[in-house]
């Protein structure tokens, strides 16, 4: 890093350690669960409902639950956040890791599908807690270019939780088909694994403390006042106004570019797979096939979405922030129209799938670097939290959008490929993040708000 000399890990203590792992490792299974959740919804809601999980109506009620799942990931962020400011970002932090964690494997005894979509929900509220919060504890741990370090470490580690919950489907299957237990109770068996994250709230109890700079603002009586008092610092203040917005604004165009544009991937390769190996193989072996290139393809994205992490922190770190969001969000429009242009075969996706991960998840790099840069010490886990899951409103519409483009609208035209034109047509939203980005204060080299 370009900060001080010498290896950015050269000063960090074994308690800014702790606190990195605790917080990263936070985020890591919160990731994890979104992705788990992502796997199981389709055969949980088909097993609830007493349906195949093709029906018709399993795969509405898949949507409405996963639009719940956002929205109380969003209302998670914007309540939690505030109550951290005020109350302490460990405590909170600990509260969301438990909320998340439990209601994640109550989910595995569900009886019914209006309990899932409600433990859903309330999953939502907690795992919505997460980022704002572990951002704004390290930054208040933690200095220097350790400090940009750690905040990219924890988003890249966030790969990590989404390849964590591939490896975890594929060791469940394995089991089904050994018939160590039922295939009908996967979901369950995903949903119990997704509850080991209350294992880091024991661990955060025990070790970690509250930061020094919270405590002193506590003493000195500059916490924000009331519960949301927070929003008042934050909307009261004209230049934290501005880094609202365009926080907000950058979050939305990459939230809803990777969940409601990047995750109908996996439709467009399944359409795609099926269709090529069906041409070169017995029908029998069509499935395995298509499952295998799937789990190949998601595992290559994530390894993109890494390095694409890496670059946008290195453009970050040596260029600017500025710099970094205007390339990444050009890089995803373009990469991402391409992709769903001109995805045919597995082979396609093995290289075209690393590419647009890289695009996408580059800029998640750029919300943990950036977003604390832009609050004060006193409301920063609220800006954050406001910033980051006000995304998963749009995202929630997003995936509404995306799904009345591909059945209404070019399906109405009797478009060949349907899914491919809603796709690229929502690519629109990473040209609202580029626009934002043009206008962003630049950051590098500053102080943090104090």
């Amino acid at each position: 890093m370009d900060e001080g000399s010498g290896p950015w890990w050269k000063g960090v203590t074994g308690y800014q350690w702790l606190v990195f792992a605790v917080a990263s490792g936070a985020w890591l299974f919160d990731t994890m669960d979104q992705r788990l959740f992502s796997l199981a919804r389709i055969p949980a809601l088909g097993d609830l409902m007493g349906l195949p999980a093709s029906h018709v109506d399993v795969q509405a009620f898949a949507k409405m639950v996963t639009a719940l799942f956002l929205v109380g990931w969003g209302l998670g962020g914007l309540i939690i956040g505030p109550l951290g400011d005020r109350y302490g970002r460990v405590r909170l932090l600990t509260i969301s890791i438990l909320l998340y964690s439990i209601c994640t494997g109550i989910t595995a005894l569900c009886q019914t599908a209006g309990e899932f979509a409600a433990l859903r929900f309330v999953t939502g509220l907690g795992i919505g807690g997460v980022f704002g919060l572990a951002v704004a504890i390290i930054v208040d741990t933690v200095d220097g270019p350790a400090r940009l370090a750690m905040l990219a470490g924890l988003q890249l580690l966030s790969t990590v939780g989404n390849v964590g919950s591939a490896i975890v489907k594929m060791g469940v299957d394995g089991l089904a088909r050994r018939d160590l237990i039922a295939v009908e109770a996967v979901w369950r068996w995903l949903f119990v694994v997704g509850a080991l994250p209350a294992l880091i709230a024991i661990v955060a109890i025990l070790g970690i403390r509250e930061p020094r700079a919270w405590i002193e603002r506590k003493e000195r009586g500059q916490l924000p006042k009331g519960a949301f008092g927070a929003y008042v610092d934050l909307f009261g203040n004209s230049a934290e106004r501005r880094g609202l917005l365009i926080g907000s604004l950058l979050a939305v165009a990459g939230v809803v570019g990777l969940w409601g544009i990047g995750e109908y991937a996996v439709d467009l390769q399944h359409a795609v797979f099926t269709s090529y190996y069906a041409e070169r193989l017995v029908p029998a072996q069509v499935a395995a096939a298509v499952a295998d290139a799937k789990n190949w393809a998601y595992m290559l994205q994530m390894a993109g979405g890494a390095v694409g992490m890496l670059v946008f922190t290195l453009i970050a770190d040596r260029v600017g922030r500025r710099p970094a969001f205007l390339t990444c969000f050009a890089a995803a429009f373009v990469v991402t129209i391409f992709v769903y242009a001109r995805l045919q075969t597995p082979i396609d996706a093995y290289w075209m799938m690393p590419l647009m991960g890289a695009a996408q998840f580059s800029l998640f790099a750029g919300f943990s670097i950036y977003l604390p840069e832009l609050f004060g010490a006193a409301a920063r886990g609220t800006g954050v939290s406001f910033a980051y899951n006000l995304g998963r409103f749009a995202a929630a519409a997003g995936s509404f959008g995306s799904a009345w483009l591909s059945t209404s609208f070019f399906g109405g035209f009797d478009a060949p490929d349907p899914l491919r034109y809603s796709a690229m047509t929502m690519c629109v939203i990473f040209l609202i993040g580029l626009i934002a980005a043009w206008f962003a204060p630049e950051t590098r080299g500053r102080p943090m708000p104090a």
